[in-house]
């Protein structure tokens, strides 16, 4: 998506801020726990297949919602195997050093899997 419109720049704004103050009441009201599974919620994922129907018809439409489908399942497989270093990263090191160390191995991960994927 080259070109993207202001209302789907909107839409991925308001949907992506909204997750986030979600995941944050929940994990106030129902515990930690219950707001770590809220704030796994895609919202980018589904932001970015919404405003696609915006900017593009046709082919070009279920062309791109696969490819950022596919892209998804990537990026959620890295997110899962992050949660899993943060959570002992944060045991281990603490919030501050913990935190740090997991957005490392969140950038490190990442550059790998775009590494190996470009074509």
């Amino acid at each position: 998506m080259g070109g993207l419109s202001i209302s789907a720049l909107l839409i991925r704004f308001i949907l992506g801020g909204l997750a986030v103050v979600a995941s944050t009441i929940v994990a106030r009201r129902l515990g930690e726990k219950a707001g770590g599974i809220f704030a796994a919620f895609p919202a980018v994922f589904l932001a970015a297949l919404l405003t696609a129907g915006l900017d593009l018809k046709g082919e070009a439409l279920v062309s791109q919602s696969i490819i950022l489908s596919q892209g998804a399942m990537v990026g959620m497989g890295i997110n899962i195997l992050v949660a899993i270093m943060a959570v002992l990263l944060l045991k281990k090191h603490g919030w501050k050093k913990g935190l740090i160390e997991a957005l490392g191995c969140w950038l490190a991960v990442s550059i790998v899997v775009v590494a190996i994927t470009v074509n």
